[in-house]
């Protein structure tokens, strides 16, 4: 007969979950901020004290039916992208983590009216606006990673407001098809995961036909990573990388292609992550089983929060001259 361990262990995989941590990490503080459709709630995490030539922010949007104390780690189930705060108590980053509020984002797929009444973009866009005021942002080191829906989200602030952001990241979403939002007409570092068993969010675009009501038709993530890479004027051939894996039994892979050769400067990059599905890749946060019957396998090879933070930290644009778009330079 298995031990009272065991069993506890095999039912706080099935039910809970785990969250492991490497290090201490920032916490989170709510806050709200004034808008025209009225508060907006967020949490935001900041190192104390000063830094002299200010610091990083990244800004993370939640998926659908998360929230901002989900994607932090404040509320079930374990974030991967809750590992930011780890990465911010180490390199002095600023994280910001806004709420959708009733209805989620006004993201590419939202009505124009609806648009009119809740403007996320414009909302992001005060976040940042509040973090360089208040917490010591350096304007040119600012990041924007999405998940799921909140991808979408991200889609849409990178084609609106790309003069704010140094690089942006996507997790689990394809582009919406031409014609849903505005296309991107300013190249951005852009770094997308997507999974190729994904029972969402199809890795080659579409929609499944057993997806939910409110899951839309998208782009392939491919297409999506093209589209960024063409826009960028990059070379079609990347440099790729088979990352090691960590799962005996081979389930799933992930292979990272990168196009562009300077950290610093304009790279687009794609994480394939075969046989797994709606779950950001992660060691230490780990889904409950439960979901992932659900959501498909989570592969264990990556920290998807680090590998966008190696992604994001040389990038800089040169915020002073936003009437340009983004001109990305080399940190000393």
């Amino acid at each position: 007969m298995p031990g009272y361990a065991s069993v506890k262990a095999h039912l706080d995989a099935v039910l809970r979950g785990s969250s492991d941590s490497m290090r201490p990490g920032l916490v989170p503080v709510a806050a709200t901020l004034a808008r025209p459709e009225g508060a907006r709630r967020y949490l935001v995490a900041a190192p104390p004290g000063s830094s002299p030539g200010g610091r990083p922010l990244v800004v993370i949007l939640h998926g659908a039916g998360a929230s901002a104390q989900q994607v932090l780690g404040q509320a079930f189930p374990p974030s991967p992208l809750s590992v930011f705060l780890e990465i911010a108590a180490r390199d002095g980053l600023v994280v910001i983590a806004p709420d959708a509020g009733k209805g989620g984002w006004s993201d590419c797929f939202a009505a124009s009216e609806r648009v009119a009444r809740k403007d996320d973009v414009g909302f992001i866009g005060a976040l940042i606006d509040h973090a360089l005021a208040h917490h010591d942002v350096d304007p040119g080191r600012v990041y924007l990673i999405g998940v799921s829906r909140g991808g979408w989200m991200a889609y849409r602030a990178a084609a609106e407001i790309p003069q704010r952001l140094a690089a942006f990241s996507v997790v689990l979403a394809g582009m919406p098809p031409p014609g849903r939002c505005p296309e991107p007409t300013t190249p951005l570092p852009a770094l997308v995961f997507g999974c190729t068993a994904d029972p969402l969010i199809p890795y080659h675009g579409g929609k499944h036909r057993y997806a939910p009501w409110f899951i839309e038709p998208v782009r392939g993530i491919e297409d999506s990573v093209r589209a960024w890479r063409e826009l960028a004027g990059l070379p079609d051939t990347p440099e790729v990388v088979r990352v090691a894996p960590s799962d005996p039994r081979g389930r799933t892979s992930v292979t990272r292609s990168m196009w562009g050769q300077d950290p610093s400067g304009m790279q687009v990059g794609l994480y394939r992550i075969d046989g797994a599905g709606h779950a950001e890749p992660s060691r230490l946060k780990r889904y409950p089983r439960f979901i992932n019957w659900l959501t498909g396998l989570q592969n264990a090879d990556l920290e998807v929060a680090e590998a966008a933070w190696e992604f994001f930290r040389a990038k800089r644009s040169c915020a002073s001259h936003p009437q340009t778009g983004p001109v990305h330079t080399r940190i000393a």
